[in-house]
């Protein structure tokens, strides 16, 4: 069976993908890489619950420990409604240098799963980097597993997310409440 590096954004997510690569013969080997998640608690619960369920499955695990806070922050300040750009980047940047020193011939990622994220720039940040590094990156649409997924990490007791990761996008995704907040302590 051919070895393939999947970069894992969180364990529901590679439900998505760890089944339908296997059908063709491909064994995912997990890789977390994610120093763009954020507070600390949501780093490692997302780390800790893929650590914890890929050996039910048979899947080996790699790890680069990275809570990368302050860089993140550095890099997206300027631009933080571009900051998903940078969050791609980076960590695909980051599987296929990883795969390209491990020996493996091709990485993939979760984010390929998200019905939320840019499918179209994942794709083309995995492209450059995959010719800057001379490994393939290994293009599947898991969409259309992503809600199966999400249901069957349910039914496992997964640790499920409220938002993609960052700081920003957990203020995004708690915007209302925010406002409502707001409003209800707004000074007369």
């Amino acid at each position: 069976m051919e070895k393939v590096l999947l970069h894992c954004c969180c364990a529901p997510c590679s439900l998505s993908c760890i089944d339908p690569l296997r059908a063709e013969g491909i064994e995912p080997v997990a890789f977390w890489y994610n120093p763009n998640i954020h507070p600390w608690k949501e780093y490692q619960a997302r780390r800790d619950c893929l650590l914890e369920y890929a050996p039910t499955v048979g899947m080996e695990v790699r790890v680069r420990e990275d809570y990368g806070l302050r860089e993140f922050v550095r890099q997206v300040a300027e631009d933080i409604d571009g900051r998903c750009a940078y969050c791609y980047s980076h960590r695909l940047e980051g599987a296929a240098q990883y795969a390209a020193a491990g020996g493996f011939g091709a990485f993939t990622t979760t984010l390929l799963a998200s019905l939320y994220q840019d499918h179209e720039g994942i794709v083309r940040a995995a492209e450059r980097y995959a010719a800057q590094y001379g490994v393939k990156f290994l293009y599947r649409d898991f969409r259309p597993n992503f809600r199966a997924g999400n249901r069957r990490a349910r039914e496992l007791g997964f640790y499920m997310q409220k938002y993609c990761g960052c700081v920003f996008s957990e203020a995004e995704r708690y915007q209302k409440q925010i406002d409502r907040d707001r409003a209800k302590f707004a000074e007369p």
